[in-house]
């Protein structure tokens, strides 16, 4: 996705892609840091069986190191990348 052709949703400033909204970035990181133990943002993210999967797990404590990990690699990713590869 290039420069000129990026738009951004006037609802929520999301950067928008074949006219839809993709997800946020920083909703997702914010999700991962604060809810990262429950891997809320894998819902939100629409990962839907890697959300369950992790909760199953989550009273081993190691989703919660997964997602500072995933905190870290989200504060890292240009917005393209991660539409790119989050886009709905």
């Amino acid at each position: 996705m290039n420069k000129e052709t990026t738009k951004s949703c006037p609802h929520c400033g999301a950067v928008v892609k074949n006219n839809t909204c993709t997800k946020s970035r920083i909703v997702a990181a914010l999700l991962t840091l604060f809810l990262g133990g429950l891997e809320i943002h894998k819902f939100y993210l629409n990962r839907n069986l890697q959300g369950i999967l992790h909760l199953v797990f989550c009273w081993t404590y190691i989703p919660s190191f997964i997602a500072f990990i995933e905190f870290i690699v989200y504060l890292c990713t240009s917005d393209e990348k991660f539409a790119e590869k989050y886009s709905s």
